[in-house]
């Protein structure tokens, strides 16, 4: 990246520009700590032998200290925090702990209703347990010479709780759990981690959540796809977890347009993220990736799999996946040829099932990271399902840099998203734009 373009970068994700040392995967301590990358994991995050049989109970919590936190009045502000592990379902039907943190805040709701509650889906963070969003409320910016991590969600966390919204934030499944991979991009994996959120933060003793309580998504990239995956399951899956509203910035909803952009990437990491879910999602497809990876692809899949985003951004920066494989084709090529792939592939198709309640789709028109095309498409889908749609396209000239361009939305949107999240939670309709949607952008 050069180097003006990385200035900008690190300042659009509030991040320091430092580099980052490949190391060898997590080690576990005698004491049953994980260590990776240098930052040991608290015991916390390790799940038990068993684990309870409903979606969403709780299996254990904590306080969490909040890192930018000040004293107040009524309490500590923006509020009090604390660290979850829940159960949840992964995608093959088996039982999964997940983490994540509930924050009650200080300041009241002036809404209609019991305070509101709104599951938070972090964006991309990496595949290291280090990386997970809930060590991020307590370590905003870790940097130890091994890794650099950035808690970049906790200002859409904050905005929220100073409407007086009650906010749960989901690691998904194995990011912060120290016992399985991060499922990368797994739609239904992520989904089922934010709808048992919202679970388990109605059943955590000593909140204003209420069962009245008006409930809403958020979630932009890696998190706008888990939040329209949540929206589109929540009928089968979470039944009792009504939702008011789900915001869906810049999601990855054909994850073929998304891994020929991400090849050669800033963030060309979040290719070895992705195939390193799939393989923890599916063993099966294993032999494919042995047989078409080269030693140079798998030792990146195994470097990667410790990595937050601050050390792929200057590790993997500009990778082609054509240095990994072994006939020296991208990764696109080969999953187009490899029938296994192709149907993987489908199953995280975003866009085939109407979403429960009104969602917000936002995509930045220069976005060449996460495809503006495939993010409108999204919203196409859904109206033609007849779902209650507000389709906002962030009109932004092309800044030069395929993560500025992601990122940039975000910011320039994040204030108009929050804002449409807090009528819906207010009790006020949405009015859907689908009739609009053939011409705009």
């Amino acid at each position: 990246m050069p180097a003006h373009a990385r200035i900008v970068a690190a300042a659009v994700t509030a991040a320091a520009c430092l580099g980052a040392t490949a190391l060898p995967a997590a080690a576990t301590t005698d004491t049953g700590a994980v260590i990776s990358r240098g930052v040991t994991i608290p015991t916390f995050y390790n799940p038990p032998a068993t684990l309870p049989v409903a979606d969403g109970a709780l299996v254990r919590s904590e306080p969490l200290p909040l890192a930018l936190s000040l004293p107040g009045i009524d309490g500590p502000l923006p509020g009090r925090a604390t660290r979850l592990m829940y159960k949840s379902t992964d995608s093959g039907g088996r039982p999964v702990a997940v983490t994540g943190a509930y924050i009650e805040p200080t300041a009241a709701w002036k809404g209609n209703g019991a305070r509101p509650l709104v599951a938070v889906a972090p964006g991309t963070m990496g595949q290291g347990d280090q990386c997970a969003a809930s060590l991020g409320l307590e370590h905003p910016l870790r940097f130890n010479g091994q890794t650099v991590s950035v808690g970049y969600e906790t200002l859409a966390v904050y905005r929220l709780l100073a409407k007086g919204i009650a906010v749960v934030v989901t690691d998904y499944a194995g990011l912060g759990a120290t016992d399985r991979l991060h499922t990368y991009v797994n739609r239904v994996d992520e989904a089922h981690a934010v709808l048992d959120a919202v679970r388990a933060a109605r059943s955590l003793p000593g909140t204003s959540v209420t069962a009245g309580s008006r409930v809403a998504l958020f979630g932009y990239s890696q998190g706008g796809g888990a939040t329209a995956a949540a929206a589109e399951l929540q009928a089968s899956y979470a039944p009792d977890v009504t939702l008011a509203g789900t915001y869906s910035g810049a999601p990855p909803a054909d994850l073929a347009k998304v891994t020929e952009a991400i090849d050669g990437s800033d963030l060309a990491g979040a290719l070895g993220w992705s195939v390193n879910g799939f393989l923890q999602s599916d063993p099966a497809l294993r032999p494919i990736a042995d047989a078409h990876l080269n030693a140079k692809g798998k030792a990146a899949l195994t470097d990667l799999s410790t990595m937050c985003v601050g050390d792929a951004l200057f590790a993997y920066n500009s990778a082609r996946s054509t240095a990994w494989t072994t006939d020296g084709r991208p990764i696109s090529d080969i999953i187009a040829e490899e029938p296994a792939l192709r149907a993987f592939l489908a199953e995280q198709r975003l866009g085939t099932i109407e979403p429960a309640g009104p969602v917000r789709v936002a995509t930045g028109t220069s976005d060449n990271l996460v495809p503006h095309a495939q993010a409108r498409q999204l919203a196409v889908d859904w109206c033609r399902k007849g779902a209650d749609v507000t389709y906002k396209y962030v009109a932004l000239p092309d800044l030069g840099d395929s993560l500025i361009n992601h990122f940039a939305p975000l910011l320039t949107d994040q204030g108009d998203a929050i804002s449409w999240l807090t009528d819906r939670l207010d009790g006020k309709p949405a009015t859907s734009n689908c009739s609009g949607l053939p011409s705009q952008p």
